[in-house]
């Protein structure tokens, strides 16, 4: 089953966030009027003079939080500023699937950038703060469209009013072929064909496989993204379940730009590395 990590860490800030506010709205200056009270009933009923240490365990016995607000009381600033920081600022991802080869590898961890298309409501997705938009080109994660509890990493092809057109698996822009080249590949099979792709200012390898690229279901195909949605497909086009298939991305979905891979750790009992550590693009 899919954890949606985001409402679960939102949903235990805001319930231990408001036992925290009861106990110290509420609670709390009970508890001080009958520690108040207990010290002088403890000093009305003593012989003699009581100590200081006495009557200070007497008023800090009175205080004592109960169990779950002490809990409360440890876990909010934590959760809080976990729950801020993965909201707003850097959140991590693992990348679970190869369908960003040759950019992303399966074992990537990466960081993604949650402002840069805007400060958004955690969970709801709506945008608080407008920064920017998804241009082409950018590396996105956005809660899939069939599934929005799960996480997706695509990379954005077409923009709001934009004509996307695949044919033969070569990808057109607005009436106009992305331009692209062929470019070796250490370590590719015979069957394995690299492409360094060009969107406007910015460029990228795309992975194909020989005699798949111009299958039928795929030799001609056109859509056009409506407003507030994008067009997103893998780098690896021929192993991607994207737009394609499952239609656009509303902007609701967005969560941020994927920016950096910061470690690399094949599946199973291996060792991390860094030697693919380095900006997305």
């Amino acid at each position: 089953m899919d954890l949606d990590f985001a409402l679960i860490l939102t949903v235990a800030v805001l319930v231990t966030g408001a036992i925290w506010g009861f106990d110290l709205l509420v609670m709390k200056p009970g508890r001080r009027r009958r520690a108040v009270a207990a010290v002088a009933r403890a000093k009305a009923e003593s012989v003699g003079e009581l100590p200081e240490t006495a009557l200070e365990a007497v008023y800090e016995g009175e205080m004592r939080e109960p169990i779950v607000v002490e809990y409360a009381h440890s876990f909010f600033p934590v959760l809080f500023v976990v729950w801020a920081l993965r909201s707003f600022l850097v959140e991590p991802f693992t990348i679970p699937s190869g369908s960003m080869l040759p950019t992303l590898q399966v074992g990537d961890y990466i960081l993604v950038n949650k402002y840069a298309y805007g400060l958004r409501l955690p969970v709801l997705g709506t945008e608080l703060v407008p920064v920017s938009k998804p241009q082409r080109g950018d590396v996105m994660v956005f809660r899939y469209p069939e599934s929005p509890n799960v996480n997706y990493i695509k990379r954005v092809i077409g923009i709001p009013g934009d004509r996307i057109r695949v044919l033969a698996g070569r990808v057109h822009v607005n009436g106009l072929p992305l331009p692209r080249e062929a470019v070796a590949f250490p370590g590719a099979e015979s069957w394995e064909l690299y492409y360094r792709e060009r969107d406007g200012d910015t460029q990228h390898l795309i992975r194909h496989e020989a005699g798949r690229e111009s299958l039928s279901s795929e030799r001609e195909r056109e859509w056009e993204v409506p407003a507030d949605q994008y067009f997103m497909m893998g780098d690896n086009r021929d192993n991607s379940r994207d737009s394609r298939v499952w239609g656009f991305v509303p902007d609701r979905y967005i969560v941020g730009q994927a920016f950096y891979v910061w470690m690399h750790k094949k599946p199973g009992m291996n060792a991390p590395v860094f030697d693919r550590n380095g900006k997305i693009i």
